[in-house]
């Protein structure tokens, strides 16, 4: 029971999803203006950091 709580919490699926966008064309039904851009591309920034972050805690709790 506990393991699978576990996964749940581990799953990445949304946020790389989220990332694998950014590699297809843009979906031209979907509003885009400057503003959007800009918090899209923060939000990606903000989660970049966030990962290093966390690879870096784990880095050093191990090592």
């Amino acid at each position: 029971m506990g393991n699978s709580k576990i996964k749940e919490f581990f799953q990445l699926g949304e946020v790389a999803n989220y990332f694998i966008r950014v590699f297809q064309k843009p979906d031209p039904t979907r509003p885009s203006n400057f503003n959007l851009r800009m918090m899209h591309g923060i939000n990606k920034i903000s989660i970049l950091m966030f990962l290093a972050a966390i690879v870096i805690w784990f880095a050093k709790r191990l090592l």
